[in-house]
């Protein structure tokens, strides 16, 4: 195993993005921060960094752990990571999940940017 890795590479490897194409665009997009700070995808991580980022709703933390040397298996990826994500996190998306997809009466529309920046500020 190699002593450090690319970020977004790492993020490929252990499946918190499904192509390093995204785990790219999301460094480049400023939605993942390494110790708090935005990162760019080349940026090299060691043992100990965490990790937070933005998946559907919720804000992620990991810690890594180790470098894997290529894409690992699902039951695998505890051994590179340790999850740090407070449970209340998990506990919104479960409640966002048991309420559904938003409801629209018919004949209104798409919501305007406005109701759209209310409905993501909600959760």
């Amino acid at each position: 195993m190699s002593e450090s890795k690319r970020i977004d590479k790492w993020l490929w490897s252990v499946r918190i993005f499904k192509t390093r194409s995204l785990a790219t665009e999301a460094c480049k997009g400023g939605k993942v921060k390494l110790n708090g700070d935005p990162v760019k995808p080349a940026r090299e991580l060691k043992a100990g960094d965490e990790i937070s980022f933005k998946q559907s709703i919720i804000t992620r933390t990991v810690k890594v752990l180790a470098f894997p040397p290529s894409r690992v298996a699902a039951k695998l990826v505890a051994g590179f990571m340790d999850d740090l994500t407070p449970a209340e996190e998990y506990q919104r998306l479960k409640d966002m999940r048991e309420l559904g997809p938003s409801v629209f009466h018919t004949g209104k529309g798409r919501p305007t940017k406005r109701n759209r920046r209310k409905l993501d500020n909600l959760f």
